[in-house]
């Protein structure tokens, strides 16, 4: 295997809060806080941390706006966010072996 490259692996995707946080938001235009929150089952203060790094990467977008008086926070994935889900993903799938692959072992119970 030559491209089996574990090291490339996106360190800010692979957290596995940023990671639901950002598939969560790809299938979701935009969602508020209490939103991303409750799809990703952590507490207000993880989120925010978790959030804040995605911002500072670029990865979503933030818009904060008045309702009813109270301030609300959407969230939403950016392009470069997509663009770093997909490569993510496609970089894992790089290091599986193909699908034909999976649980195979050679003539000596080693893996072919």
């Amino acid at each position: 295997m030559t491209d089996y490259d574990h090291a490339a692996i996106d360190e800010l995707l692979h957290s596995r809060v940023r990671l639901a946080i950002v598939a969560f938001l790809a299938g979701a235009k935009s969602a508020d806080f209490s939103a991303v929150r409750d799809a990703t089952k952590t507490t207000d203060g993880n989120a925010s941390i978790h959030l804040r790094k995605l911002e500072d990467a670029g990865y979503i977008a933030v818009k904060k706006r008045f309702v009813a008086r109270r301030p609300q926070t959407l969230y939403s994935l950016t392009e470069h966010g997509r663009r770093a889900l997909l490569a993510y993903v496609a970089h894992l799938e790089s290091l599986l072996p193909p699908a034909g692959n999976i649980g195979r072992s050679g003539p000596e119970g080693e893996p072919q």
